[in-house]
């Protein structure tokens, strides 16, 4: 498991269906969008990339795509140990929407994922990595987590290393954190893939690097 990411995704119904048509950007909408979320930036384009390459980006570059019925957003804003204090900026974009928040960092098994409904209000967050356990756990599981949490998803160990300590957690989060990705998003970054996936190749997100404004 080697998958990085951390990106909102704003949608008004089945994401799956949206990303397998491979809807072609909207870059007005997008430009639009970074200058919203940053008005005190100064804001450069740079090159395009996609949902594939591109959902993990570095400090003070956005990727972003604007397409009929869904947002995405990749920034390093909403990688957040505790999801439900997301910047209230990112939930002002909704609009009615539902938000969706995925992050995941493989060097050091950290997962968070968090929903919003339409009216900006908490669902569901949940933030854990085996060095500090469960940083956040609220609203009601959903279904794809439930074998994880009744101990059906063990974390496998080399039963012959008898130095080996037990990992911390009584699941990989990493493994949950595919898991999300294929119930709410429809995709995996590793593991099950199937024929009528989105080609996340396919997702073309403009970019974007983001400058303080410097003070006059």
């Amino acid at each position: 498991m080697g998958a990085k990411d951390w990106m909102l995704v704003y949608s008004d119904g089945e994401i799956r269906s949206i990303l397998q048509a491979a809807p072609s950007l909207d870059r007005a909408a997008t430009r639009a969008l970074v200058r919203r979320l940053y008005p005190e930036y100064q804001i450069v384009e740079i090159q395009d990339g996609t949902l594939s390459g591109q959902a993990n980006p570095p400090d003070r570059h956005v990727y972003a795509g604007c397409f009929p019925g869904l947002t995405v957003v990749c920034t390093g804003d909403v990688a957040l140990d505790r999801p439900s204090e997301l910047d209230r900026k990112f939930l002002d974009e909704a609009g009615g929407r539902t938000v969706h928040l995925h992050a995941m960092h493989n060097v050091v098994d950290w997962f968070a994922y968090a929903i919003w409904n339409g009216d900006g209000s908490l669902w569901r967050a949940l933030s854990l990595a085996p060095d500090h356990g469960v940083m956040e756990n609220v609203g009601v599981p959903l279904a794809f987590e439930a074998p994880y949490w009744a101990g059906e998803r063990p974390v496998e160990t080399d039963d012959e290393d008898e130095d080996e300590a037990p990992y911390p957690l009584s699941f990989h989060p990493l493994e949950l954190a595919e898991d999300a990705l294929r119930a709410l998003f429809g995709f995996n970054y590793e593991g099950l893939y199937l024929d009528d996936d989105p080609d996340l190749e396919d997702i073309v997100l403009a970019g974007f690097v983001i400058h303080p404004m410097l003070d006059r």
